[in-house]
């Protein structure tokens, strides 16, 4: 079975950064396309940052310039570097899997950006 474990969420202040990391049990993590969604309480869950294995990487524009995915394919892992967060970006945030056939959901981790 296929697990996707995020850590390194939690409480920071305006203006600071966390770095989120997704540990996959997934052994060819190069052929998946990974990505790292976000969701607020009553909100769909938000696409913010994707890295498809040709690579090409995008972000949404609310996210680019200050936040940062990449992969260790060797470690079989994701990361997401957030810098100069804001409250607005308080959510869960996700980390996805996904090939033809198959998509991956982590548990989620919490980021509360506030004072």
């Amino acid at each position: 079975q296929v697990q996707l474990v995020e850590s390194g969420g939690g409480l920071v202040q305006p203006g600071g950064s966390l770095r989120l990391s997704c540990v996959s049990s997934i052994s060819t993590l190069e052929f998946y396309r990974m990505s790292w969604y976000r969701q607020t309480p009553g909100a769909q869950r938000e696409l913010i940052a994707r890295d498809t294995s040709d690579p090409k990487i995008t972000y949404a524009d609310d996210v680019k310039g200050r936040f940062i995915i990449s992969r260790d394919n060797a470690k079989n892992t994701l990361y997401l570097q957030m810098n100069s967060l804001r409250p607005e970006d308080t959510a869960v945030y996700y980390c996805n899997a996904d090939q033809v056939g198959a998509r991956y959901w982590g548990q989620g981790t919490q980021v509360t950006v506030s004072w």
